[in-house]
């Protein structure tokens, strides 16, 4: 019989396993929630000091760095109650700087790519920094990823959380508009891991805000993801030039590699010869809900490894998901378990806006103006 959630999370407070995830020395933070804690993490090469906030509760651990809002550990029990962090990352602060895979990094202002690097809005053509061949990917060279955020830890009633803070000036890697950006991670008494984003602008711009954490729920640095079960609600994607931009098609994905509606293995179809995925190395598409834009987060996406029992559910008001199975991972990164990571080791599954919204009026549009805010919501739960 496979063991609840709850089960699970008391069976771990009671071999006390949590005694490493906020250095308590008890069980308590396996189970209940606690204060944030707050360590010196690195320093940057101009003297700026990097932190990293540990967070738990209702069975889940949170370690996020100042640096980037990056996500350095998620840690889960599996169906034994046995803990693992089932996030890509690095354990110390140069690699993350050195680094250009993006792991657990807080993305703006624009996630994913935009041909180019160019956009028009309002009859002006901006031109934006671009780092990945002649398009500019998730904010450009140094994107919301590289940069230092204020965090101010928050309890609320049975929650726990932090609050991120980033103000972009006018014409950071080409944006216009000066944009206030707070992101809130919040750990639920369920376990759930909730990120609210929001914005304001002084000036018309796009944003397009997410989460680039590679997940592998059998423990980060334990092999390949093929054999996750992975469900994406979603009828069509988008095709892409060579260049990883969308075409402009929104393609059925029945009968083809991209149909993940009934639930499959990340690596039944993935060697399928389809040319997308031998264009982009296996999958890194935006798949386009059924729901569409949402009132209110709705379940898009579910995430099981049937060895260890983990189960990740996704729920987000966006209108596309980017699923990335790690393509680009070539062995020569050395993870936090001091393991390396070779392709297929971890994935990704960005809640977002379609990539290149600002230049496909017909898409859902991702323009911000003055005296509006922009909010989104995206939640992640957790089960074994």
């Amino acid at each position: 019989m496979e063991l609840n959630r709850r089960t699970v999370i008391a069976g771990a407070a009671a071999a006390g396993i949590a005694a490493s995830a906020l250095g308590t020395g008890t069980a308590e933070a396996a189970s209940g929630g606690g204060k944030p804690v707050k360590e010196l993490f690195g320093t940057l090469a101009d003297g700026t000091k990097v932190y990293r906030w540990s967070l738990a509760n209702g069975g889940t651990r949170l370690k996020v760095l100042s640096y980037g809002g990056i996500i350095q550990s998620l840690e889960l029990p599996d169906r034994h109650g046995k803990y693992a962090n089932v996030s890509l990352g690095y354990d110390n602060l140069a690699a993350y700087v050195a680094g250009t895979t993006f792991f657990g990094a807080t993305i703006g202002r624009y996630g994913n790519r935009i041909a180019k690097g160019q956009f028009t809005l309002d009859g002006t053509k901006y031109q934006l920094s671009v780092n990945d061949g002649v398009n500019s990917l998730h904010g450009g060279a140094k994107g919301f990823n590289t940069k230092v955020w204020d965090i101010e830890p928050f309890t609320k009633g049975s929650d726990v959380g932090l609050y991120l803070h980033y103000t972009s000036v006018d014409g950071e890697m080409g944006y216009p508009g000066t944009l206030k950006t707070k992101v809130t991670f919040t750990l639920t008494k369920h376990g759930d891991w909730r990120i609210d984003y929001e914005a304001t602008t002084d000036k018309p711009t796009v944003v397009n805000l997410t989460n680039h954490t590679y997940y592998n729920l059998a423990g980060e640095g334990s092999g390949t993801i093929e054999g996750h079960e992975l469900t994406i609600a979603a009828g069509r994607y988008t095709p892409t030039d060579t260049g990883l931009i969308p075409t402009g098609e929104l393609a059925k994905v029945s009968g083809t590699p991209f149909d993940f509606r009934k639930g499959k293995p990340v690596g039944r179809d993935i060697r399928a010869g389809h040319p997308q995925q031998v264009q982009a190395k296996g999958f890194d598409h935006n798949w386009v809900l059924d729901k569409g834009v949402t009132a209110k987060p709705e379940h898009i996406a579910t995430l099981h490894d049937p060895h260890s029992g983990r189960t990740l559910k996704i729920a987000t008001d966006q209108p596309g998901l980017q699923f990335y199975s790690g393509n680009f991972l070539d062995g020569t990164l050395i993870g936090t378990s001091g393991r390396t990571y070779r392709q297929g080791d971890g994935l990704c599954l960005e809640t977002q806006h379609f990539p290149d919204s600002p230049n496909e009026p017909s898409w859902p549009t991702t323009v911000l103006r003055p005296g509006q805010t922009y909010r989104t919501t995206t939640i992640h739960s957790f089960s074994a």
